[in-house]
């Protein structure tokens, strides 16, 4: 065994551990938001479902730059957008103050629900947020 293949294996075998624990969050939240979506109407279960879908809708700003982008670059304008869309604490934070406060609209928390599986779908296929060239964060 040489080496440089010792300290690889760890990092791979870590790469799975946490690509399964987020596909096990997002199977979760998935679930919660068909949950929310069957118990609430079907409101709740739109929104969940926008919200599964809205994150990335921010490759659509600036997209007449894109032409110009390296391939698999988001064009600098749009990674504050994509960055705040796909950071898991920010919908796990709305949630909480969701459970804390006194705030009854069961398809806003279905919406949270279908945010949060979106971000955890991406991190385990293996994409996280951006830096501010565009480009994925190693």
């Amino acid at each position: 065994m040489t080496a440089t293949a010792t300290p690889s294996a760890p990092r791979s075998t870590l790469t799975v551990l946490r690509r399964s624990a987020w596909l096990a969050s997002a199977l979760f939240w998935s679930a919660f938001a068909v949950v929310e979506g069957m118990h609430h109407g079907p409101l709740a279960g739109g929104l969940a479902l926008l919200f599964l879908v809205v994150p990335d809708l921010t490759f659509l700003v600036a997209l007449g730059d894109t032409p110009r982008m390296a391939k698999g670059q988001l064009t600098p304008r749009a990674v504050p957008y994509y960055n705040a869309m796909h950071r898991a604490l920010i919908p796990l934070a709305l949630m909480a103050a969701y459970t804390a406060l006194p705030i009854d609209w069961p398809p806003a928390f279905a919406a949270l629900c279908g945010w949060i599986a979106h971000i955890s779908y991406d991190r385990a296929f293996g994409y996280g947020l951006r830096t501010e060239e565009g480009f994925q964060r190693g």
